[in-house]
């Protein structure tokens, strides 16, 4: 049973996980409206609706998870109904990590200044190119979340069986193998990704930072917005990249079943999981006058609809 400092952190969690479900049901709903406005979905609109939608199943799924983990666990930790969350939940982290990537190697190549020869044909590219990134994503992110479905748990649900003297060895042996198969096929999974949003977020940034010096050394002494702009921007790639790395870090942990259920530890852990697609998805919303339109128009809808109330 959980603990009453783990209860804290996974209601926490579930808070973040509810922000989550606003944030990236915001950025899909005005992202959709733009496409069907419009009748074209442009390549920034479709990598949106691909990230705020594998976020808002993967946070589902998250409260789904916790919520049968922790009334039903009899039900929950059936050897297929466990699998079959567990691989449905990496193929959605997979995807969202991902879709993360590809923004921000949009990010990079619209708004980078770089003159090598690729990073130029990159530029003239990428919007025929995000199509074929996003399938390529989502076929690679089910492929590898495949092995999940396999036998990759089971010796981590005997670990609390005793040992027998004579099998103890055999038991450690596979163990040490399961553990080792599940560090591999998360790698394999979060490894590239990783690194392509690594990558693009850092070339971003040193691009910006390249430009915003460049213009405070033409600076009259006036605020210059197109500065503030650049520094904003630095602000917001920076904050991904946290934010990326610590749902790594956090991952990574949760798969490696370093820590006991319901341990505190392990909330932690979620709570940190919850906290990142919530934060990003705030980020985004904040840094894009058209997302914030949606959420301003609904407050001040509402703020219109209380005030004949209150009089």
């Amino acid at each position: 049973m959980p603990t009453s400092f783990s209860l804290f952190f996974l209601v926490i969690a579930i808070i973040e996980s509810v922000a989550g479900l606003l944030g990236n049901g915001t950025i899909l709903a005005v992202s959709s409206t733009s496409w069907v406005r419009s009748k074209i979905l442009s390549s920034y609109d479709m990598i949106m609706i691909f990230l705020s939608l594998s976020r808002f199943c993967l946070q589902s799924w998250m409260m789904l998870d916790l919520f049968l983990s922790l009334v039903y666990p009899a039900s929950y930790y059936v050897e297929k109904l466990f699998v079959t969350f567990k691989t449905v939940f990496m193929f959605l982290n997979y995807s969202s990590l991902w879709f993360a990537a590809w923004l921000s190697v949009f990010y990079c190549t619209k708004i980078a200044t770089f003159t090598q020869s690729f990073f130029i044909r990159l530029k003239q590219r990428i919007s025929s190119l995000v199509p074929w990134m996003l399938i390529t994503s989502s076929l690679f992110s089910f492929a590898t979340c495949l092995p999940f479905s396999w036998d990759i748990y089971n010796v981590h649900n005997n670990f609390t069986t005793p040992l027998t003297v004579t099998n103890s060895s055999e038991r450690r042996a596979r163990m040490k193998i399961s553990f080792f198969s599940l560090i591999l096929l998360c790698n394999a999974g979060i490894a590239l990704p990783l690194i392509v949003f690594v990558v693009s977020s850092i070339l971003l940034i040193r691009s910006l930072w390249r430009h915003m010096r460049q213009m405070q050394n033409n600076a009259t002494g006036f605020r210059d917005p197109c500065l503030e702009a650049h520094m904003g921007a630095i602000k917001s790639v920076f904050s991904f990249l946290i934010l990326y790395v610590t749902y790594f870090i956090a991952l990574v942990l949760i798969l490696s079943n370093m820590f006991l259920p319901f341990s505190i530890w392990e909330a932690i852990c979620v709570a940190v999981m919850a906290a990142c697609p919530a934060g990003h998805s705030m980020i985004l919303i904040w840094s894009n006058p058209k997302f914030r339109e949606l959420p301003a128009r609904i407050l001040h809808h509402t703020n219109c609809q209380m005030r004949p109330r209150s009089m």
